[in-house]
């Protein structure tokens, strides 16, 4: 059962799933509460993602759906196992929001990460001083003992993307890498992380030329997250001054990932951005020199 009986976005992930299969295969929540002898409440609480169920009643309102594919059986399994536990990242839940471990929930679970920032650079590939500098120049007052954990979530969100658990793809707006919104050494030094990332087959970065300009200021910053072998859209989520917001409704999904085609398909190709990042740390060392 997620924690406190609250929905988390693995369980919410978990009824979302088990009610298409339902809805596919033309049953009511009535009878499929018949299968597992329930209630019909109990299959709309773990539909809505207030409640999981048991592996053996997963499998077998599974098998009453006719769903065979075992890699889906096992995901579903996992996830109803798993919907309430926090991962690497517990160390570091007292100092987290509950909407950042979401984030970072999805983050965890995704096979492709796409990433849209038009201000900063993103936190999947910060630099443990970029990500400080700007975790403590932000809008909002930080504690120094949390400015700790914050540095030390992001890094701990990295580790996917470097031991290629994931395909990563990010999407910079030209003027984040051209224009130091931190000191020029961390700024130097974050291009250079940022080189080195590009190199990994599971990652890809682009640079959407300043040119663009419509196009980038009509979409604020986003990540979207799949889950399965196909980079298919399955969860969206926005950061604002307040916090981390999840969308997950198929109308909102579809947008994200139109946005995200467009903000690809005008963007830099990876190769043409990597020399643009070579020639900036050309001239910003020149500047400094």
């Amino acid at each position: 059962m997620p924690a406190g009986g609250k929905p988390t976005v693995r369980s919410r992930r978990f009824g979302r799933k088990m009610q298409q299969h339902r809805v596919g295969a033309g049953f009511d929540q009535a009878q499929a509460a018949a299968f597992i002898y329930g209630s019909r409440s109990k299959i709309s609480r773990m539909e809505d993602g207030i409640t999981t169920a048991k592996p053996a009643e997963v499998l077998l309102l599974l098998d009453r759906y006719g769903v065979g594919d075992e890699t889906e059986r096992e995901h579903l399994v996992w996830l109803a196992k798993n919907s309430g536990h926090h991962g690497w990242w517990l160390e570091h839940a007292a100092h987290l929001r509950p909407d950042y471990l979401d984030h970072i929930a999805l983050e965890d679970d995704a096979t492709y990460i796409r990433e849209w920032q038009p201000v900063l650079f993103p936190g999947l590939l910060q630099t443990p001083a970029y990500a400080e500098a700007v975790i403590t120049m932000g809008p909002n007052f930080v504690a120094p003992e949390r400015v700790v954990h914050l540095v030390k979530a992001r890094e701990g969100r990295q580790a996917k993307i470097g031991e290629g658990g994931a395909t990563y793809t990010a999407i910079l707006w030209e003027s984040v890498i051209t224009q130091p919104l931190v000191n020029v050494e961390i700024h130097r030094e974050q291009l250079s992380a940022i080189l080195e990332a590009g190199k990994r087959q599971n990652v890809t970065v682009q640079v959407l030329p300043l040119t663009a300009g419509v196009l980038a200021g009509s979409t604020s910053a986003f990540s979207s997250f799949s889950f399965d072998s196909e980079p298919s859209v399955e969860a969206v989520t926005l950061d604002n001054l307040r916090g981390t917001s999840v969308l997950e409704s198929a109308e909102d999904l579809a947008a994200y990932a139109n946005a995200f085609d467009l903000l690809r398909s005008a963007a830099l190709a990876p190769d043409a951005t990597a020399r643009l990042i070579r020639r900036v740390l050309r001239t910003t060392k020149e500047d400094t020199s």
